[in-house]
């Protein structure tokens, strides 16, 4: 490219779907769906920020019949209706091309395709260097030395080259090998048995269609020929459809087309209101740089250093006279287990804080550390004063690694903050500062640098490391000021003090307690997997008929597709042809090879994840890992594990399976027992539905799953058979998470018309399950939330229809909430039981894991009949439902190797 000022368009449908259809299921804070939006969103921003246009533009379609239409009636008719979970994000998706300041451009009756054509040809004519944002290969036609494709997503550039190396052919040449191959997308017939290979070699051969077409006879076969004769006027049909028009009649603005800056005020209310947060601090890069900075409140602040006997008498004195105070801690590292403090602060005014420095670069002064935590230890550990922290649950685990216990009344801002706002994904610090108080705080890297060679907390300067420490005890404090009164007055401090608060304790508890793995037997695993992988790799390559990188996708796609012939179902976003998991599991039932494929896949991931990583996250100091678990990410209220995700150990094969056998107990005369709630998702649809037949299945202690085969296919549960099962258990758990006849269908590979079958069925045998989805939408329709069982909300907006089965996200979230949710609730509460009879059963026996709707606990093996007891009382008693509940509880010396234990 040369130094002519660059011009970028936009195929705004394009760029919407691709980022729809490649990015994972997000939602806003209130349900609504923003994968999409925040896909435009982030491309935009990178747009801006590393390639700097010129010239901007964005097409969308015009509208109304197109010209198309006229040359072929059936033109775009296997286009299917945009998905639902998309319509809602298009609004929001032009607002954000509306506050990134894009001109749009529409020609009625015609394609955004047409006008970006047009574009393009009068951007080069203007002396401009062109690239047109698309994935569509429509538009390679318009490729020359000053017009390129810009693929945004993979940051990749299609000139006449690279066009060359991927279809053989000059960009003159685009139109006339589309009119061979067809356009299955557009529903746009080429001449059958025309494919790529063929259509690049018949061009090299003849130079264009017009001359391919007047001698067919030149080409070798006869059924090529013959082809080519009965389908001339197909192929010259299809030329004049995928022609784009490149002469609309468009009057320019050329200095309206000129890029100028964004309206950050406008996109960052967007990013509130998608929780776009990580966006927000990236939106000054985009902004035009003279422009004045967004008015921020004035941030008042004193700190002091505590660095002498006599000031910390004082801070003692002074923390003492508190009901409460924020505390906050530095340490060596980001894991408190493998941490020492570095440092204290505390705070109970807004504006003041306090910074203790614990340890410190030589030449400045710290007090002696044991004198510190003997002056604090008392006061942490006094039930009269409230400690309030931000992730609290991280400072209790450092202060107990110093020998300092943290008791008593204890408030995180960070889950009073998720329990007014469960849909937002981050409740950080930062993120609380600037959203409640206007204020950025303190970046970490300001004080530790960026890169490898970042210095240790203990080896910042204390006055700097005040400022730092010392705002974070103060913001804290501030936000406690505003949020819990908050939490007062939506009613959530019940839930807050008696389900919430004593969770935190217990699970620094677990973390601090960690679970035991053999190392050895990991690696013994490793090892095994590694043998295995290679014979597979081998395989592969004898099967696939030539060795080839099976981590290549385009070789994978030439051995696939190519050269084995094997069906092309499905293509990604780009327009490639997809090699996806699922793809490869129905290309199974044609060939050996994607079969194979898939377990090499999932064996590799296997090694990757757990038998080469969990070895790495042993602590050294007693081979246990400790992982996280985290109360304020689940907008459904459950628990999550981080570092490493524990609850994802996997169970369905025998490869996972073996993974769980190297969790095991602390000695030889200890046991690992699980206790899992049965089937608490069904069992708590069971009592908001309060479905008689639901009700009395799990009354009788039945197999729901079976019972409700019976019921839907009209046979005796004894004459229920596997299959008959495995449907009924789809149904049930697909209820819940809103799944679709089209969804049912290909989970169980049946037809769309018997799935939609299964679930009318199912709604007409079970009709108090019908109506609990009514209400509970109705309810969300009307009130904008929707509460569990225990008054935890989730916001949902978003809800079109409170009666059918196909159901948009926020419909799926609003029952799925309710649900899971309340599940959660229980699961807590049982948690909370638990703990609080071991403690005082004065028993050795501890929780360590908890995996959703499962419980883990280490014992010595002559404590497990009492424990057995204790915990089924605790878990049956948790909550009063409308069916019982039912906890599985098995025994072992390692989390596979368990044997049940009978009622």
């Amino acid at each position: 490219m040369s130094d002519r000022p660059k011009f970028y368009i936009l195929d705004a449908y394009s760029l919407i779907f691709q980022v729809f259809h490649a990015i994972p299921e997000m939602t806003s804070p209130s349900g609504q769906p923003t994968n999409a939006a925040f896909g435009v969103f982030r491309d935009l921003l990178n747009l801006f920020r590393d390639r700097k246009p010129a010239y901007l533009a964005a097409a969308f379609d015009g509208g109304g019949p197109v010209f198309r239409s006229e040359i072929f009636a059936e033109y775009k008719a296997n286009r299917s209706e945009m998905p639902q979970d998309l319509v809602p994000q298009i609004p929001v998706i032009k607002s954000i091309v509306e506050g990134f300041n894009v001109p749009v451009l529409t020609v009625p009756g015609m394609e955004a395709d047409d006008v970006i054509a047009t574009l393009a040809r009068r951007g080069e004519e203007r002396g401009l260097d062109v690239f047109v944002c698309t994935s569509d290969k429509d538009a390679r036609q318009l490729i020359t030395d000053h017009i390129k494709i810009l693929n945004l997503r993979k940051n990749a550039v299609m000139d006449a080259k690279a066009l060359e190396k991927d279809w053989g052919i000059r960009p003159d040449q685009v139109v006339d090998y589309l009119a061979l191959t067809g356009d299955s997308v557009d529903n746009v017939p080429g001449v059958p048995g025309v494919g790529p290979v063929l259509a690049s070699g018949y061009l090299k051969q003849f130079g264009d269609l017009e001359t391919l077409l007047a001698n067919p006879d030149q080409v070798k076969g006869p059924k090529k020929q013959q082809a080519l004769r009965e389908h001339a006027e197909t192929a010259r049909r299809a030329r004049r459809l995928v022609a784009l028009e490149e002469n609309l009649p468009l009057e320019l603005d050329w200095e309206a087309l000129r890029v100028s800056p964004p309206n950050v005020a406008a996109l960052k209310a967007i990013c509130v209101d998608c929780g776009f947060h990580r966006f927000v601090a990236e939106l000054g890069e985009s902004a035009e740089p003279d422009a004045p900075p967004t008015p921020r409140p004035e941030w008042v602040a004193h700190y002091s250093t505590i660095d002498t006997p006599e000031a910390f008498q004082t801070f003692l004195e002074e923390i003492r006279k508190q009901d409460r105070f924020s505390i906050d801690t530095e340490t060596t590292s980001v894991n408190p287990l493998l941490s020492s403090l570095v440092g204290i602060s505390a705070s109970w005014k807004a504006g003041e804080a306090y910074y203790i420095p614990l340890r410190a670069p030589i030449g400045f002064k710290i007090l002696d550390p044991e004198l510190v935590l003997d002056g604090l230890r008392p006061i942490l550990a006094d039930p009269k004063i409230e400690k309030v922290g931000q992730n609290v649950k991280y400072d209790m685990l450092a202060f107990g690694r110093a020998g300092v216990a943290v008791e008593g009344p204890i408030t995180d801002t960070m889950i009073l903050s998720y329990l007014l706002e469960s849909g937002e994904r981050n409740h950080s610090l930062d993120q609380l500062a600037d959203r409640l108080l206007g204020h950025e705080m303190i970046p970490i890297t300001d004080l530790i640098g960026k890169g490898r060679n970042q210095l240790r907390m203990d080896q910042v300067d204390v006055p700097r490391i005040t400022e730092y420490a010392a705002e974070d005890a103060d913001a804290t404090w501030r936000i406690f000021e505003i949020l819990a009164p908050r939490v007062h007055e939506e009613g959530l401090w019940d839930l807050y003090a008696d389900l919430e608060r004593p969770l935190i304790s217990i699970l620094a508890r677990m973390e601090e307690i960690g679970v035991k793995v053999d190392v050895a037997q990991l690696r013994q695993l490793s090892t095994e997997f590694a043998s295995r992988l290679a014979e597979m790799e081998e395989e592969i390559h004898r099967l696939a008929g030539r060795p080839f990188n099976i981590n290549s996708v385009p070789q994978l796609r030439q051995i696939l597709f190519e050269e084995l012939k094997l069906p092309k179902l499905q293509k990604t976003p780009g327009g490639e042809l997809s090699t996806a998991t699922e793809v490869l599991e129905e290309l199974a039932s044609k060939h050996p090879l994607p079969a194979l494929l898939v377990r090499h896949r999932q064996l590799t991931k296997l090694k990757g994840t757990y038998l080469d990583a969990l070895p790495e996250l042993v602590h050294p100091e007693d081979g246990r890992i400790h992982a996280s678990f985290n109360q304020g990410v689940a907008a459904t209220g459950r628990l999550s594990s981080s570092d490493p995700n524990l609850q994802n150990i996997p169970v369905r094969t025998e490869e996972g399976r073996q993974i769980r056998q190297a969790f095991i107990a602390e000695s030889p005369d200890w046991r690992l027992l699980t206790a899992d709630y049965s089937q608490i998702e069904l069992r708590v649809l069971a009592h908001y539905s309060e479905d008689p037949a639901l009700k009395r299945a799990f009354d009788a202690d039945h197999d729901i799953h079976r019972a409700v085969a019976a019921r839907i296919y009209g046979v005796p549960e004894e004459q229920v058979d596997e299959g008959m099962r495995r449907v009924a258990k789809t149904v049930n758990f697909g209820v819940i998470y809103g799944l679709s006849p089209f969804g049912l269908a290909s989970r169980l590979g049946i037809k769309q018309t018997e799935a939609a079958a299964f679930i009318e069925a199912y709604f007409q045998e079970y009709q108090g399950v019908d109506r609990f989805i009514t209400k509970t939408l109705e309810s969300a329709q009307a009130d904008g939330r929707v509460e569990t069982i225990l008054g935890r909300r989730r916001p949902i907006s978003g809800i079109k229809s409170t009666t059918g089965r196909n159901r948009n996200l926020a419909e799926r979230l609003a029952v799925n909430t309710v649900i899971q949710g309340s599940a959660a609730d229980l699961i807590k509460r049982a948690m909370i039981l638990v703990d609080g009879r071991l403690r005082e059963a004065g028993l050795s026996s501890r929780m360590i894991l908890q995996i959703h709707d499962e419980l883990v606990f280490e014992a010595p093996a002559d404590e497990i009949p009492v424990l057995t007891v204790l915990v089924r009382e605790a878990m049956t008693g948790a909550l009063k439902l409308a069916v019982p509940l039912k906890v599985d509880l098995a025994v072992g010396p390692n989390w596979l190797d368990v044997e049940p234990l009978d009622d």
